[in-house]
């Protein structure tokens, strides 16, 4: 799949909100720096309603939002050196509760494929994003079917 530019990056954003299975999904993004992991999120964040500001979890590695579907709660776990490092943080409580999960760089948490949803890989080609889509679950089926 390819999305030519941002805008489609945000239209699969609103797609994806719109799925009645989004509510306590697991969705990993996948792709290098400038990829547009945080842009998606951005997109399905607005359109699922969060106003003002729309943070990157880069430094603070967690973001969340209190929304009328549930909290969702915004993951980057670039900057883990060790693979338990998501776990000694604490948040596996948080990964495996309700709520939507976005959890950027998810190879630094490898245990969470297994309970992972949807993984969703970006790769930059020219202005837009060359884009795997991956169902890892039945909810991950729905999913895809909401970015189809």
């Amino acid at each position: 799949m390819f999305w030519p530019d941002e805008a489609a990056t945000l239209a699969a954003a609103a797609r994806l909100a719109s799925s009645e299975a989004l509510p306590g999904a697991l969705v990993l993004l996948q792709g290098d720096l400038g990829a547009g992991k945080t842009t998606l999120v951005r997109g399905l964040l607005r359109a699922l309603g969060v106003q003002g500001r729309i943070k990157s979890p880069s430094y603070a590695v967690l973001e969340s939002y209190p929304l009328p579907l549930g909290d969702v709660h915004h993951f980057d776990f670039y900057r883990f050196g060790d693979p338990r490092e998501w776990e000694d943080a604490g948040f596996r409580e948080l990964l495996t509760g309700p709520g939507l999960k976005l959890v950027e760089w998810p190879e630094k948490a490898p245990d969470l494929v297994q309970a992972a949803d949807l993984q969703v890989d970006l790769r930059p080609e020219g202005d837009g994003r060359r884009v795997r889509l991956q169902a890892l679950s039945a909810r991950g089926a729905r999913l895809l079917e909401a970015l189809a």
